[in-house]
């Protein structure tokens, strides 16, 4: 066809613009189906032509990203959750939307419960949206079918691999568990993970901790052996397959692979910049017996490396008490999740009374979770677990949510609410809080910082508070003194309360060490204008000694224990 002497120009605006009938056309001829989920009800949306890619037996479970998660073969690759999160590491940033980064990943889909379709490889690609403190919020994509069978990838020997996913690891490690059953074998599989890759990122930039990740790609791939093969695992995460016979031979090799990257700092664009790798490993198939089990147990031996040490490595030991930890962990976020989604999240009430008359001033309003047997589960439960799998953002704002809505049905309540440090930055808790101060709200309420975690930017985390305050919000910082808080930080961030944490509270009286400290943490609240609550009160002569020294409000025993509908207030609540 011959060339035209000018170009026409493009114009987006109007007729050369295509319509969205004819992208979602060629994205169907392509095999491919759109997606959007979102995290805050975790609904998974999709195009119409879903059925053609995953099957028509698939759809009951294509409506959450719970259900969906159920249908990916363990082991079989980075689910699309993993992946997104990994994508943080690599800060791959799409157009000028800072909160958005690529991801992409290839895994199985199992076959649904009583289908008779077989299984299906898919690759899953698209963009991730997180908010201001790295939680996920969004995921949008495109699902393609893949050829019948596993889909290999075989890097070229071009010096630094391309950034393989956890496909080929997967594939190399069924290979050798089959050796290893035909020919009564052995070999050992090690996690390297490079050890706080964000930090990397943030004082260098992802172009300089891209390059620290390529010098350590090449420098363990070095240290390979005939035989021994290297692969991705995740954003920071390299996967070894090692010849060894027993856990000490096994730790004797991984020693060598660590010493090549943390003796010697790696040269970059930058300079010289210091890194650690610390590695977890295994003998397979003594140790575990399938591509999951050996994911699941070397991931295990690299967290209690992390543990102990940067740099450190540490071999799998198998622990029944641990696997039935870890499962029992995997049941119960996936409780939340769905107590989440049927509203099957309830709120109970702890009073907070006036230290000197006793009065009740507010309650705390403590989160539960009823099990689809019925069973009530606790904060002290819950939390843990929520933390762990990411879900404590989700039951942040649920719980605020409830809490406005019991201050709009009684004008005369006043209530006090937790929230993690990470959920205070998420844009759906704040709008939550917004919305609640328009109605005029958030003079009854009370705002409880937990710390779970340290808080990351004090700053950052400073401003936010002076955002709660002006909407009318008092703010507290709950469990002091186990936390991760200073008083020097206290001052900065100017909380209007303090709560002591009960695990000095509940003891001071039979010990003088929690005696003085108590009394410490007082004489400094007064001194700088703070509020006092102390927690775990369970008797009059503990109470006593606590209004003596100055404190302000008494929870506990002593004033009520939570339940299911508040008290009624009788004390002054001033903002």
């Amino acid at each position: 066809m011959p060339r035209p002497e000018t170009a026409a120009p493009i114009d987006i605006e109007t007729k050369d613009a295509l319509l969205p009938e004819t992208v979602a056309g060629a994205v169907q001829a392509l095999g491919k189906a759109a997606y959007v989920w979102t995290l805050d009800d975790d609904r998974l949306r999709w195009s119409a032509n879903v059925g053609d890619v995953l099957g028509r037996e698939r759809l009951p479970l294509a409506g959450s990203g719970a259900d969906y998660q159920t249908l990916i073969e363990a082991g079989s690759g980075a689910t699309r959750q993993e992946a997104a999160l990994a994508a943080l590491d690599f800060d791959i940033v799409p157009g000028a939307d800072p909160s958005a980064r690529y991801f992409e990943t290839v895994y199985c889909l199992a076959l649904p419960p009583g289908g008779r379709q077989r299984r299906l490889w898919v690759e899953d690609r698209g963009v991730a949206y997180f908010d201001a403190g790295g939680m996920l919020q969004r995921v949008e994509g495109l699902l393609r079918r893949l050829s019948v069978g596993r889909p290999v990838r075989i890097a070229a020997d071009l010096g630094v691999e391309p950034k393989t996913d956890r496909q080929r690891l997967s594939g190399l490690l069924e290979e050798h568990l089959a050796r290893g059953y035909r020919e009564d074998g052995e070999f050992g599989f090690a996690l390297v993970g490079i050890d706080q890759l964000g930090t990397l990122n943030d004082a260098f930039g992802f172009m300089v901790a891209d390059e620290v990740i390529d010098v350590v790609w090449m420098r363990l791939r070095g240290q390979l052996g005939e035989g021994e093969e290297i692969a991705r695992f995740s954003g920071s995460k390299f996967g070894l397959l090692l010849r060894a016979g027993s856990g000490e031979e096994l730790a004797g090799v991984m020693r060598r692979f660590l010493s090549t990257v943390n003796l010697s700092a790696p040269r970059t664009s930058a300079g010289a910049v210091a890194v650690t790798i610390s590695a977890g490993g295994l003998v397979a198939p003594r140790q575990a017996r399938t591509v999951s089990e050996i994911f699941s147990h070397a991931q295990d031996a690299l967290r209690r490396a992390r543990r102990n040490a940067r740099g450190s490595l540490e071999i799998y030991t198998p622990s029944l008490d641990r696997a039935a930890e870890r499962h029992a962990n995997v049941r119960f976020a996936d409780e939340i999740v769905r107590a989440l989604g049927q509203d099957r999240v309830s709120l109970a009430y702890q009073p907070i009374a006036h230290g000197g008359s006793r009065e009740v001033a507010f309650h705390e309003c403590l989160a539960r979770i009823t099990g689809r047997d019925g069973r009530v589960f606790d904060g002290g439960t819950v939390i843990p677990t929520a933390d762990r799998f990411g879900l404590t953002r989700l039951l942040d704002c649920r719980s605020m949510t409830l809490a406005l809505a019991a201050l709009r049905d009684n004008p005369a309540l006043r209530l006090s609410v937790n929230v993690s440090p990470p959920s205070m930055h998420d844009a759906s808790w704040l709008e939550i809080v917004e919305e609640g101060a328009r109605e005029g709200l958030g003079t009854r309420l009370v705002v409880e910082i937990t710390e779970s975690s340290s808080i990351p930017d004090m700053e950052a985390m400073g401003s936010r508070i002076a955002w709660l305050r002006d909407h009318g919000c008092r703010v507290a910082m709950d469990d002091f003194g186990v936390g991760y808080t200073s008083f020097r930080n206290l001052r900065s961030l100017h909380v209007d309360m303090l709560k002591i944490d009960g695990s000095f509270i509940c003891t001071m009286m039979q010990s003088e060490d929690d005696r003085s400290f108590v009394r410490m943490l007082l004489d400094l609240a007064g001194q700088l204008g703070i509020e006092t609550v102390a927690e775990w009160v369970l008797d009059e002569a503990t109470g006593r000694q606590l209004v003596e020294w100055g404190c302000t409000y008494l929870q506990g025993e002593l004033i009520g224990l939570p339940a299911e509908s508040p008290v009624p207030l009788d004390g002054a609540f001033e903002n």
